[in-house]
């Protein structure tokens, strides 16, 4: 039982990296053709690829009850989605990251009231040293005053955060329902499907060179739904939820090599307090397994 957790928060830091990456080539894109047009592009590729791969395992129509939750997750990504993408265009992509990390706090809150789970000291603390960390490199980093467009940027980011925390808590109520594969079909098209409400104001045709950003960013990102979606199943919200911390390691090292952000030592420093607080969730969860429906959910 230990190995399974082991493994599930193995593959929730793999998600969270392969996220933080996808993260990055999309800021690119979107710098050149908008978010809205980057986004819905993407999700285009998205849906031919998993559906491809989803209509080979000739799978059964899910019943309705698990397609509303599918829509209901798609409705939350989909605002989500636009609102970050939007805003990390204005805002470095490392302090974007930090501001996100609002999400896990209040995940654990609605964890407690939607899925009944205990809260554990060990990851409340553990989240309270990651935000520590996020602190110290917030305070390193953000100490000068920024344009209209940039606090714009912000409080956009930190919208998305707040839906983000809403989708922490029903991934992890879809993966007990539905299989990875399942979740990435049903996610991409319906997210596709809302944000094509705005297709004949908003969409353009991308330029030749901007296609494989757009193909890249589809399999980063089909990859890391389904490696979070598979550990969502086997462990606990309040656990994986912690790990969204490694994203700001990932976010500062591509930022760094692809918009020229500089790593300072509060970022080393604030990186330092997010492992370990990522580390003392995990203490938590010695010796206990994820809750029996997950674990049966993806077998």
């Amino acid at each position: 039982m230990r190995t399974a957790q082991t493994s599930a928060f193995a593959a929730a830091c793999l998600g969270i990296a392969l996220y933080a990456v996808m993260d990055a080539v999309m800021k690119a894109v979107s710098i050149e053709i908008g978010a809205y047009n980057t986004l819905v592009w993407r999700l285009g590729v998205a849906v031919l690829l998993t559906g491809a791969i989803y209509a080979f395992t000739r799978p059964r129509l899910p019943a309705r009850s698990t397609m509303q939750v599918h829509f209901g997750r798609s409705i939350l990504v989909a605002a989500m989605a636009i609102s970050f993408f939007w805003g990390i265009v204005r805002v470095p992509l490392a302090e974007a990251i930090a501001l996100s990390f609002i999400a896990p706090l209040i995940a654990l809150g609605l964890a407690a009231l939607f899925l009944k789970e205990q809260i554990g000291a060990h990851s409340v603390w553990g989240s309270m040293l990651g935000l520590a960390g996020v602190a110290v490199v917030v305070a390193g980093r953000v100490g000068g005053t920024h344009s209209h467009d940039t606090l714009v940027g912000m409080g956009a980011v930190l919208f998305s955060a707040v839906v983000y925390a809403m989708n922490l808590v029903v991934a992890r109520h879809q993966a007990q329902l539905a299989k990875p594969l399942e979740i990435a079909f049903f996610q991409n098209l319906f997210v596709l499907g809302l944000l094509s409400l705005a297709a004949p104001w908003l969409l353009a045709l991308p330029a030749a060179q901007h296609w494989p950003g757009i193909g890249a960013a589809a399999l980063l990102a089909i990859c890391s739904l389904l490696l979070l979606s598979w550990a969502y199943a086997r462990a606990e919200a309040q656990v994986l939820v912690t790990v969204e911390y490694t994203a700001f390691i990932w976010a500062s090292l591509m930022g760094w090599w692809m918009f020229g952000e500089k790593l300072t030592l509060a970022t080393i420093a604030g990186t330092v307090l997010i492992v370990a607080g990522c580390l003392l969730a995990v203490r938590r969860q010695a010796g206990r397994g994820a809750a029996p429906e997950a674990e049966a959910a993806l077998t």
